[in-house]
């Protein structure tokens, strides 16, 4: 899709689906690509995230996709607690920041880089999850994305966000499609104007275009990949 030869990438949360799609898309374009996910590193932990870039070097382009709900479900806000929030927040929107503050001085010194963060399509609306936590942390990488664009964009640094639709990527979004029975799947299926859940390789589709050289003069914005969905 594009030429990415000589560049260096860090794709995390590589384990299945999105972000083994997006790694997998970067090597085709030419990419060393380096990936890490929670049995490799503690993103959410400032001395790992340090210490594992140490031993990469200088990265040309991140993609910050380690996130997901951490295994819970939704309940009630007032049965939520503490640990359940600051879980969610830390996989998604703490990784984010740790990941992106990691690269971005010699990203500076070159004059040069592409960030992309994976969001969902939850920072639009409301998340069919259910969980108060993953909608939030979902809405402030955008929000965390527009202001480094602003922040970065002297230095020649574009950071933007994909916010993809419902993809069966992961065991998480598997059992989510299962628990609404053929009549949910089908309400949910007929919410996409293309008829049809995404898939890992569309959304790296996106992530591709946004590293390429043909998106040098994009920065701060937010992509859906969702096949057109219009329901909350």
């Amino acid at each position: 899709m594009s030429d990415l030869r000589g560049k260096v990438a860090l794709v995390t949360g590589t384990a299945h689906g999105i972000g083994s799609a997006i790694a997998d898309g970067l090597e085709e374009d030419g990419a060393l690509v380096h990936r890490a996910d929670r049995d490799t590193v503690d993103l959410s932990d400032a001395d790992q995230v340090t210490d594992f870039l140490a031993g990469i070097g200088p990265i040309d382009v991140l993609v910050n996709n380690a996130g997901g709900v951490t295994g819970q479900v939704g309940k009630p806000l007032d049965e939520v607690s503490e640990e359940e929030w600051r879980g969610v927040l830390d996989a998604n929107l703490t990784t984010t920041f740790l990941c992106t503050r990691a690269v971005v001085p010699t990203m500076k010194n070159s004059r040069a880089g592409r960030i992309v963060t994976i969001s969902s399509g939850a920072a639009r609306g409301i998340s069919l999850t259910g969980i108060q936590a993953y909608v939030s942390a979902k809405a402030a990488q955008v929000a965390f994305t527009r202001q480094m664009a602003s922040e970065l964009g002297p230095f020649g640094i574009t950071m933007n966000c994909v916010a993809p639709g419902f993809v069966l990527s992961n065991p998480s979004t598997q059992a989510q499609w299962e628990s609404y029975g053929e009549e949910g799947q089908r309400k949910l299926t007929e919410q996409i104007a293309l008829r049809r859940l995404g898939t890992a390789e569309d959304i790296a589709h996106g992530v591709r275009f946004l590293v390429s050289a043909k998106a040098s003069w994009i920065t701060g914005q937010l992509l859906s990949i969702d096949g057109g969905h219009t329901g909350l």
